[in-house]
C-alpha cells in the first residue's frame, strides 16, 4: 500500500506527464528551425502572416508556433478611448485573412528586448508594417511575446500588442535589437 503522500505526487506527475502529451498531440509539428530559439519563432512569427496581396498565409505553420489555449489580445485608441480585442490565434486567424490576402502586409522586426528566467522569456518587438517588402510604413506596433520552453522547443502562450500613435510614440532606444 503506498503512502498517501507518494499516491498524492505519483498523480501530480501523471498530470503532468498528460498536459506535456496534450500539448505535443493537439498541435502539428514544428519545423525545428522555427521554435529552436527565442529568434527563431519571433522571426517565424512574422513570415507566416507576411506576404504579397493574393498569396495564401502560411496558417498551417503558424499554428506551430502556438500552445494550445493562447491568447492574443490587441490594444489601440479611437477617438480617445482604448479598444481592446481578445482572440484566440485561430480568430485572429480567421479576422485578418481576407484583408491580409487582399493587401499585401509585410511585417518585419526593429527592435527587440528578450528578458529571460529558465524556462520562461518575455520578448519586446517592435515591428513595422507595410503592403510591400520596400513599401510605405502603415503602423508600427510593440508586440509581447511570453514564450516557454519545454525541454525541445520553444512555444508562445501569449502576444500582446498596441499601435504606434502621435500620443504613444515609439522610444527611439527601443529600436534596432534583434532578439536571441
Amino acid at each position: 500500500m503506498q503512502s498517501p503522500v507518494i499516491c498524492c505526487l505519483s498523480s501530480i506527475l501523471g498530470v503532468l506527464l498528460t498536459m506535456s502529451t496534450v500539448v505535443h498531440a493537439q498541435t502539428p509539428a514544428a519545423a525545428p528551425a522555427d521554435v529552436g530559439t527565442i529568434a527563431d519563432i519571433m522571426r517565424v512569427s512574422y513570415e507566416v502572416i507576411s506576404g504579397p496581396a493574393g498569396a495564401p498565409r502560411q496558417w498551417d505553420r503558424d499554428r506551430t508556433l502556438y500552445m494550445p489555449g493562447a491568447t492574443f489580445v490587441s490594444t489601440s485608441k479611437r477617438d480617445g478611448k482604448v479598444q481592446t480585442t481578445i482572440m484566440t490565434t485561430e480568430e485572429y486567424r480567421q479576422k485578418s485573412d481576407a484583408r491580409f490576402v487582399a493587401e499585401g502586409l509585410f511585417e518585419t522586426e526593429i527592435g527587440s528586448r528578450v528578458e529571460r528566467f529558465g524556462n520562461v522569456a518575455q520578448v519586446r518587438s517592435v515591428s513595422v508594417a507595410r503592403r510591400t517588402p520596400k513599401g510605405r510604413v502603415e503602423g508600427r506596433y510593440v508586440n509581447y511575446a511570453q514564450l516557454f520552453w519545454d525541454g525541445t522547443r520553444w512555444w508562445i502562450a501569449a502576444m500582446v500588442w498596441d499601435e504606434e500613435r502621435p500620443d504613444n510614440p515609439i522610444p527611439a532606444a527601443w529600436l534596432g535589437r534583434p532578439a536571441k
